[in-house]
């Protein structure tokens, strides 16, 4: 799963709060222009925001395998017909575009992840949206990125222990239920040990958050930021026929 790695790469230097909105930007860009031209461009720009963050491609791709399955699926479907001709492509279209751009989105998010520290990504939020509002969407973040890798891994470590006491000669359902219902007791516990954990600590809503600041390095990226809201606020406002 991807998580945060340390580095020197473009993005590990900007600032959290550009690479939010980049974010922000390009997911709106992706949801306004669904034309094969659009989305080839989108293409170009989720593959220089990969280039500038320095993941590795075959890394992320295998964290996004079970997403670009289950988006794959949504095409299919919608192709598929109750009578004859039983498949109809042209039904297809539409969905796979618009599975296409989640998945551009999703490798986007990946980038900001992997060059990104849970501490700046909490200090982020908190700092762009005051009160307690803010306070508990950082603490939402931060618990968030940390505790799906640990679940991730009892996940792993649950289907390891079946399969060496021969449960993948069980049906798909057994297995799935089997690691299911101990994939959930394993989080809950987890949960309950969280919330004592953080109750010895003191748990603080207001804690000592990194220091941010937007530099002259984070200018590009808030353009690139505003262009891209710009052009999905103006295609949306053509659509409606406000222009």
């Amino acid at each position: 799963m991807l998580s945060y790695a340390p580095g020197d790469s473009i993005a590990h230097r900007l600032d959290p709060r550009s690479k939010l909105a980049v974010q922000a930007g390009f997911a709106a860009a992706a949801l306004a222009y669904t034309t094969p031209v659009a989305l080839a461009a989108l293409t170009a720009l989720a593959a220089g925001i990969a280039a500038a963050s320095e993941f590795p491609l075959r890394r992320t791709a295998r964290s996004l395998r079970y997403p670009a399955l289950l988006l794959a699926a949504g095409p299919l479907v919608a192709a598929l017909t109750l009578g004859p001709p039983w498949f109809e492509p042209s039904a297809a279209v539409e969905p796979a575009l618009g599975s296409y751009r989640v998945l551009l989105v999703l490798v986007v998010s990946a980038a900001y992840v992997r060059t990104t520290p849970v501490s700046e990504s909490r200090a982020a939020i908190q700092r762009t949206i005051p009160g307690k509002a803010g306070q508990l969407l950082g603490v939402g973040i931060a618990l968030v990125f940390r505790f799906l890798p640990v679940i991730r891994g009892d996940l792993r470590r649950i289907q390891r222990a079946s399969a060496a006491r021969l449960g993948t000669e069980r049906g798909a359902v057994e297995r799935a239920t089997t690691v299911g219902v101990l994939g959930l007791e394993r989080t809950f516990r987890r949960a309950d040990r969280l919330s004592l954990a953080l109750q010895a600590r003191c748990f603080s809503w207001g804690p000592t958050l990194p220091a941010l600041s937007l530099s002259r390095r984070d200018l590009p990226a808030l353009a690139l930021a505003a262009g891209l809201a710009l052009s999905a606020l103006l295609r949306g406002a053509r659509a409606v026929g406000l222009l």
